[in-house]
């Protein structure tokens, strides 16, 4: 019996080691393991040694978690505040957050062990004070938790490794429009050090690693900016945020943990976009397990999707964005080997700085939510830079299973209509496809920084001045745009 039991094991172990080389199933995702461990336990460090000797695909399976989540900056999860916050998801359909575990500022938002570079440094800023009993608290409430990781704009470690950081012509620190130093993408000493965050954050307990800013700054002070050849060896913005991509995915996922990025949504249709910041919304997303892009309808410029005012038509603007985005994709879907899931960040706030804006509440998001499912996806994720969400937009757990199955059954009657339906869907593309060479900006350019004020809330401060040829609004930032 002993020796049949070995047998059935090896065999097991030898058929499913390959899987490794394929990426991630969905299925093997979101590891139920996770809940248990913590920086300072005796099993992480039991665990930490079985990944280091087991393939994958021996390591425990992960299930998928339908997203609908919210944005809670470090310093209100570390706050009174943050008790208010879970109260009031108690209930609803929310089931996930993404807190912030390196910051806009270069700052870890709790002690984290296991990660030497971020000790050498001294990046940690604990706004949370106790992570294993957040994290415990979580669990405890089912909610699936993500690490929000700021990858490149870091002027804190750019300012403590100014050798891994962009220079200027004269040798000197390069600081944006808004005096702060950017780390450098072509550095891999930096892909490290993301690697090293993410996996601490994995091992505190998060469900998944969200990457933000993975991006080269868009102010016109990059300009003033050199890259050494030795670095670049060539490859462009696009190549190398690519690059990051693919390292980064290869080095988490062979540990097991779910792996996510925040782009543009401008780069979904606008080659100017994607060239400027480096993002290639395909190819990023044939190394991710959920690709999010960010298409608040304030963040496109008058006239985009045939739309005279964006930010006035929500629903328009959302449905308009992921068609856009499930168009791009298919393209390349059949020579991915893997391909991410689709998770949009939505906007709740209104952007009083636009000439043409409304006030955005309970029929504002609901109508983006909506527009998500009639595009064919399932997941969003609410920003808002002060935590301060419209909750009266949100459906009860129980309204919200009726609202799913409402919604399988209305994918189904379609499917079934699908051959018909595929002739129409052919004969008139998005007129902005059709406008890959332009800017899916508005007229004013926009570097949105997320800042914290003394007391450490979040805040935006953003400024007006005339387009140049190319306009990015920065991904992430103390914004009531993200």
């Amino acid at each position: 019996m002993k020796r049949w039991l070995l047998a059935v094991i090896v065999c097991s172990l030898v058929a499913s080691g390959c899987s490794r080389y394929k990426g991630i199933p969905e299925t093997e995702k979101n590891s139920p393991s996770s809940d248990e461990t913590t920086d300072d336990s005796s099993e992480s460090s039991e665990t930490d040694k079985q990944e280091e000797t087991l393939p994958v695909s021996a390591l425990p399976k992960k299930t998928p978690v339908k997203v609908k989540g919210i944005y809670i900056s470090g310093y209100m999860a570390g706050s009174e505040g943050f008790q208010a916050i879970l109260d009031k998801i108690e209930g609803t359909e929310i089931n996930a957050v993404v807190i912030d575990v390196k910051n806009d500022d270069g700052r870890i938002t709790f002690a984290m062990d296991g990660a030497p570079t971020v000790k050498e440094i001294g990046a940690e800023k604990k706004y949370i004070q106790d992570m294993p009993a957040m994290m415990a608290q979580l669990k405890a409430r089912g909610i699936y938790t993500i690490a929000r990781v700021v990858a490149f704009r870091d002027p804190y470690l750019a300012e403590q490794k100014p050798e891994w950081s962009l220079k200027n012509k004269d040798g000197s620190l390069h600081r944006d429009n808004k005096g702060l130093a950017w780390v450098n993408p072509y550095r891999t000493e930096v892909w490290d050090y993301l690697v090293e965050v993410g996996e601490a954050a994995s091992r505190a307990g998060f469900d998944e690693v969200q990457f933000d800013y993975i991006r080269f700054a868009t102010d016109s002070s990059m300009k003033q900016v050199v890259f050494d050849g030795d670095e670049t060896k060539g490859r462009s913005k696009t190549d190398i945020i690519t690059e990051f991509i693919q390292y980064a995915y290869g080095k988490l996922s062979a540990r097991n943990i779910t792996v996510s990025a925040d782009v543009f949504g401008t780069i979904i249709g606008s080659n100017v976009d994607a060239q400027a910041v480096g993002q290639v919304y395909s190819d990023m997303a044939n190394h991710l397990d959920y690709i999010c892009p960010m298409i608040y309808p304030s963040h496109y410029g008058d006239g985009n999707f045939g739309i005279d005012h964006p930010d006035t038509e929500p629903y328009k603007t959302i449905r308009a964005a992921l068609k856009l985005s499930k168009s791009d994709l298919e393209k390349t879907r059949g020579e991915a080997v893997k391909q991410a899931e689709v998770r949009p960040w939505l906007q709740d706030f209104t952007a009083s700085y636009l000439d043409h804006h409304i006030s955005y509440g309970k029929k504002e998001v609901r109508e983006q939510i909506q527009a998500v499912y009639d595009a064919g996806y399932d997941e969003w994720i609410l920003w808002s830079a002060s935590n301060r969400y419209t909750w009266d937009a949100l459906l009860s757990e129980e309204e919200a299973k009726k609202e799913g199955a409402r919604i399988a059954q209305q994918r189904a009657t379609k499917e079934a209509e699908s051959t018909t339906a595929a002739v129409k869907t052919t004969q008139a593309p998005v007129k902005v496809q059709s406008e890959a060479e332009k800017s899916l900006e508005g007229a004013v350019e926009e570097e949105t920084t997320r800042q914290q004020s003394s007391s450490g809330e979040a805040s935006e401060k953003k400024e007006k001045r005339n387009k140049p040829p190319v306009v990015i609004v920065t991904t992430g930032g103390l914004r009531n745009e993200k």
